[in-house]
């Protein structure tokens, strides 16, 4: 149901019955000429991210501007008009689309009413990531990033001590309010150094597992998309993985690897990543930074991408955007169009045509996964030495090694040893290439 106040829109409540009530948010977002996608599009990203949080949206302003506000991000007349909205509705939480300063969120604060939240789209994505982390790896990252938004914030935080100590004016301006800004601005520094010991360590451990994981010449295929994709879901197709896949944003956030079976035999690792989303802070980027390593490890990257989204084409754009801030922009990789399996036939043959070079899956149901795997072969098998064999009878842990790291197109066995022909990884070109016949060491 919706409605309007003043020629504002206005959402009817949404809300399910819990045991605590949930908040009720006003959205705002602004146009600028810089955006590339709608402001309509972006809010309703937003509202998905709020119901995510446990928020029900009850209200959205927007407005058209050459350039943000530098007091209150939005034009006074606007503030104003979120003010009595949120009296009208009465909410209690104002969700900006764009990170605030932390001199804008002290300013509406103070104009819109001090009891009501006004936080933008990092605090709202940090407070989600931090509803979704599991592991303690996850938990420190989200910690760091947490601190990190927060350090710049404190003053805002702790001006009424400093305003209202002795009914304020002069002898006021400092005193209990500017020493507990202090006190806490060290102890947040403190905290993010003490995170950054802790993750630096746990960076080492995961350094030392990429790192095992690359001596053992196994083909490493990392999965990268926006949120709620289907990575997770794509995980578990392919490898049994029993990851948590749920139809939410930001559902995983720790990075997960599995062990995949080729149909020709040969063992590769698939890794799922945390979800890209347009507006993805900086400072999330960096915390997770480890995370997304895995994707700088990788040897092939599955770009996994919801066929059904409305806003598809700026889905991939901030994916695209991310890989080439993390520095993976040059890892060989394909787009792979998931959940095929709601789109009519039609939709489905336009999606083809315009992207003749990509993959159509449904984790769901499995459909496109056998041609998936084949592509990933191919993958697998560009740039390796193409060999034929004999190896003797007494070397059988090298004929084990060429099962579990390399393609075999063909084995027999003759009187004096096994005959492979085989695609051999370059690691482990060395160890085979004193074995191979002569005539047919120079390819197919």
């Amino acid at each position: 149901m919706t409605d309007s106040i003043d020629g504002v829109e206005v959402f009817g409540p949404k809300t399910i019955p819990t045991e605590e009530p949930r908040e009720r948010a006003i959205l705002v977002g602004v146009q600028l000429p810089s955006t590339e996608w709608s402001v309509d599009s972006s809010l309703d990203e937003l509202e998905r991210l709020a119901q995510t949080a446990g928020a029900d949206v009850v209200g959205r302003i927007t407005q058209r501007l050459e350039a943000p506000n530098p007091r209150t991000f939005v034009g006074s007349g606007k503030v104003e008009e979120i003010a009595s909205l949120v009296r009208a509705l009465s909410a209690d939480l104002v969700i900006f689309d764009d990170e605030l300063s932390p001199s804008q969120q002290s300013n509406l604060e103070k104009s819109v009413d001090r009891a009501v939240k006004i936080i933008d789209r990092t605090a709202l994505i940090l407070d989600i990531f931090a509803l979704h982390a599991t592991t303690k790896e996850g938990r420190l990252q989200v910690r760091l990033a947490q601190n990190q938004y927060l350090l710049p914030r404190l003053r805002g935080m702790w001006a009424h001590l400093a305003s209202n100590r002795m009914g304020g004016g002069v002898g006021s301006r400092f005193g209990e309010g500017e020493s507990q800004l202090e006190v806490d601005r060290r102890m947040v520094r403190k905290r993010i150094t003490s995170i950054n010991r802790e993750l630096k360590h746990l960076e080492g451990v995961r350094a030392l597992q990429r790192e095992s994981r690359y001596e053992s010449g196994m083909f490493k295929v990392a999965l990268a998309g926006y949120t709620n994709a289907g990575k997770s879901s794509l995980l578990n197709q392919l490898t049994n993985a029993g990851v948590l896949a749920y139809d939410k944003l930001f559902a995983t956030l720790d990075s997960t690897t599995r062990t995949l079976k080729l149909p020709e035999g040969r063992k590769i690792t698939v890794t799922d990543t945390v979800g890209f989303i347009k507006k993805l802070p900086t400072t999330l980027v960096n915390a997770f930074k480890s995370t997304l390593d895995e994707i700088n490890g990788a040897d092939f990257v599955l770009h996994v991408i919801d066929a059904t989204a409305d806003d598809r084409a700026v889905q991939i754009e901030a994916v695209e955007g991310v890989l080439q801030e993390i520095g993976a922009a040059a890892i060989p990789r394909i787009d792979v169009f998931n959940k095929i399996d709601l789109l009519s036939d039609d939709e489905l043959s336009t999606l083809q045509r315009r992207f003749p070079h990509a993959a159509f899956v449904s984790a769901h149901t499995g459909q496109g996964i056998d041609e998936l795997l084949r592509r990933i072969s191919l993958a697998a098998t560009s740039g390796e030495r193409y060999l034929c064999v004999l190896i003797p009878y007494t070397n059988g842990s090298l004929v084990s090694l060429a099962h579990e790291r390399c393609q075999i197109i063909e084995e027999k066995h003759a009187d004096d040893g096994t005959e492979l022909t085989l695609y051999v990884p370059t690691k482990f070109v060395p160890q085979f290439e004193p074995y191979a016949l002569p005539e047919q060491t120079n390819g197919e």
